[in-house]
């Protein structure tokens, strides 16, 4: 395949037009929470997703798909940069923002000639520098200011952070972070009863976004993506889609119409399991509009969590008995849903043991577009195209996870795991070790009996933490590259 920087040269209009047409769109889709045993593909036999379960019988299923870290933001951070966040200073949520220095997917395909777009959670800086607004926004965030629009995205319809999954600006009166409330509640058509919920949707200019934001927050979100995706292929250019649901990260609110789906359910049941249908059916959308469009068999559409799911066991959401939920990096929190679909190079019906994770976007979209890295920093992920062809079985390069106090190192077969010691990089001396090819719900702990292994596998993971701790100093800045800033369109 002819690189997209020899397509943009060639000389003839119709050659280009025609070549344009042959780069794949890509698609991101990610969801706030979401656990592995959430959904129908992965054996849920209670939450209704017909239309990921039809993406999941068109494409490639991934039955080890990692999140970069077991909370959103760091996560997020990784899908679109390949790196670990420990390598760029993003270690929770709410906590830093995407460097100016960074380079992400959307600033490479913006230079290759691709749409960019941004729908829904952000959370990798704030939005505003004036008003007060999510999480960290305003003044006192300026520091942290770092939207879409300024990481090589030329349209945005974005929030910082969580909204309430329906009517997403809107919450009860009586509601207080903290208190039961803060789980669910059944919408309220009165205004007079409501409060604003102290998060905006920005656009790419920075404006605040006020007109129909109403209904369910996963349509809200898709009402501006189909069109990003309409007037790109109008225009003849492919485009690069980011579309990062809420759902189903707290407050869970669902409208009537999905509720009654699961009557008989607790409430809360009934919130959580009816927002996840409603974004489902935005999936759904989102998939004939491709199809309308004349794109859907050149579309790579990429679908994951950005974490395991909140709370603990007695909570709606599902790890498919994977030990461990968000915040923690045994499996429940970091192994998520993952799927692709791109009909012109994807068997339908397929599957893969492979480990894969979100910092293997960069490098395996990328790899298909004949796009080499700018520079030489140091990335995290690996080209997963021979894997999705079927050719490779076995993961040769390892997965590193940071995140709190906690560490983790995952090879094809091996999963290395300790706390670090306070106020410190190093690693502790409590480590655990499963064979996650025998033992993937990490009930034995075999450390004792495999000496030879534990130390190998902990020699491999300081020199990984050591190399994270040097990007994390800028080291990785000190070169030139190629590093852009999209200011809209």
């Amino acid at each position: 395949m002819r690189t997209l920087f020899s397509l943009l040269m060639i000389c003839s209009s119709m050659s280009a037009s025609a070549e344009k047409v042959q780069a794949p769109n890509i698609i991101l889709i990610m969801c706030d929470d979401l656990g592995w045993g959430d959904v129908g593909f992965n054996g849920n036999q209670i939450i209704q997703t017909p239309n990921l379960d039809k993406m999941a019988d068109s494409g490639i299923k991934f039955n080890r798909f990692y999140a970069a870290a077991p909370v959103c933001s760091p996560t997020r951070g990784s899908a679109i940069t390949g790196r670990h966040p420990f390598r760029y200073g993003i270690y929770s949520a709410n906590t830093g923002h995407m460097k100016p220095e960074e380079l992400t997917l959307a600033e490479i395909l913006h230079e290759k000639g691709y749409r960019t777009g941004h729908f829904g959670k952000w959370h990798l800086g704030t939005l505003t520098k004036t008003l007060t607004d999510a999480n960290r926004g305003g003044p006192k965030g300026v520091k942290h200011f770092s939207p879409p629009q300024e990481n090589g995205f030329e349209v945005c319809f974005s929030t910082e952070s969580k909204v309430p999954t329906w009517d997403p600006m809107w919450v009860p009166k009586d509601f207080t972070n903290g208190a039961s409330r803060r789980l669910w509640w059944d919408p309220e058509n009165r205004t007079e009863k409501m409060k604003h919920y102290g998060t905006r949707y920005w656009d790419q200019r920075g404006n605040e976004v006020t007109k129909n934001l109403r209904g369910a927050n996963s349509k809200v979100i898709m009402d501006r993506a189909i069109p990003f995706l309409q007037s790109s292929v109008k225009s003849e250019r492919p485009f690069f889609s980011v579309i990062w649901f809420h759902t189903p990260h707290l407050p869970v609110v669902a409208g009537p119409q999905y509720t009654a789906l699961y009557e008989g359910a607790s409430k809360y049941k009934q919130h959580y399991y009816g927002c996840i249908t409603a974004m489902d059916e935005q999936i759904g959308r989102l998939r004939e509009a491709l199809k309308e469009s004349g794109v859907a068999e050149n579309t790579m559409l990429w679908f994951c969590s950005d974490n395991g799911p909140e709370g603990n066991e007695s909570s709606p959401g599902k790890t498919g008995g994977f030990r461990g939920r968000k915040r923690s990096l045994y499996e429940g929190g970091v192994r998520v849903p993952g799927l692709l679909e791109w009909p012109s190079k994807v068997k339908p019906k397929t599957s893969t043991d492979f480990p894969a994770s979100t910092v293997d976007y960069l490098p395996t979209i990328l790899a298909a577009l004949n796009i080499k890295m700018p520079d030489n920093r140091p990335t995290d992920g690996i080209n997963l195209s021979s894997a999705i062809q079927g050719k490779t079985k076995v993961r040769q390069n390892d997965l590193g996870f940071q995140s709190g106090t906690m560490v983790s190192f995952v090879t094809h077969r091996y999963k290395l795991i300790s706390k670090k010691r306070k106020k410190s990089n190093k690693i502790g001396d409590s480590l655990e070790l499963y064979d996650l090819l025998k033992d993937p719900y990490e009930k034995n702990n075999i450390a004792l009996r495999n000496n030879d292994k534990v130390k190998e596998l902990r020699t491999r993971l300081e020199d990984w933490i050591r190399s994270c701790s040097e990007s994390d100093k800028g080291k990785d800045y000190n070169q030139k590259s190629l590093k852009t800033r999209s200011k809209g369109p």
